[in-house]
């Protein structure tokens, strides 16, 4: 059974409904991918490669910019749930941004996201769909499951910040220079954690002025 989340995004229509479902240890990915490039409008979604995303800031920006924009007749793809993956992209390159962000054969957790203003499509039928069509094992969309899936190096490649975070490690080595183990190991015991949650902070504001930025040209 999807573990299914029915979210009002701020500034939003109240009538507008994103249902959301993150699942792991996926194994039909090649056949949700095949259903979307078939144009098979049963899986009308948003999935999304669980590994590409940092936040739930992240994700539901992507998914608060298409809404607008298909409110507001802006799209650039074809509907709301392409628009979502496209809105991920930090340039104009739909294409790639499907290569990017969207699944693949490989993909091994994925987020799948519905929105609708539609009565006939609620909790309950997406629910049962995604129940019927996924392969996989379902997880809360909560930040301790959300950071459990993304590939922090993988996000730096995509958006093009590999060098975040090099210039603190240097810095944080040439600070403990000659002060030997005792040091290394009080930063092993005391810093490591709180550095990692800053390091992912930092990466999550600077992809969010990215994908701003895009959305400005």
């Amino acid at each position: 059974m999807a573990l299914l989340n029915t979210l009002h995004i701020a500034h939003l229509p109240e009538d507008l409904q994103v249902y959301l479902s993150l699942y792991d240890e996926v194994k039909n990915a090649g056949f949700l991918q095949q259903q979307l490039l078939q144009g098979n409008s049963a899986f009308e979604y948003a999935f999304i490669d669980a590994s590409i995303i940092i936040s739930s800031n992240h994700l539901l920006a992507a998914v608060f910019r298409a809404a607008n924009d298909w409110l507001n007749g802006r799209m650039k793809s074809k509907n709301v749930h392409s628009e979502i993956v496209f809105c991920l992209s930090m340039n104009n390159n739909i294409v790639e941004s499907f290569r990017r962000f969207g699944i693949s054969p490989a993909t091994t957790s994925l987020y799948a996201i519905k929105v609708s203003r539609t009565p006939s499509v609620n909790a309950a039928t997406v629910q049962q769909h995604l129940s019927n069509s996924i392969e996989g094992k379902p997880f809360p969309f909560e930040e301790s499951a959300i950071t459990r899936f993304t590939d922090v190096r993988k996000v730096k490649k995509t958006y093009k910040l590999t060098d975040l975070g090099r210039s603190k490690v240097r810095a944080g080595r040439e600070g403990g220079a000659g002060k030997g183990k005792a040091h290394e190991d009080a930063r092993l015991a005391n810093g490591d954690n709180g550095e990692e949650e800053a390091e992912r902070k930092e990466l999550e504001i600077m992809v969010l002025g990215l994908m701003a930025l895009r959305g400005a040209t």
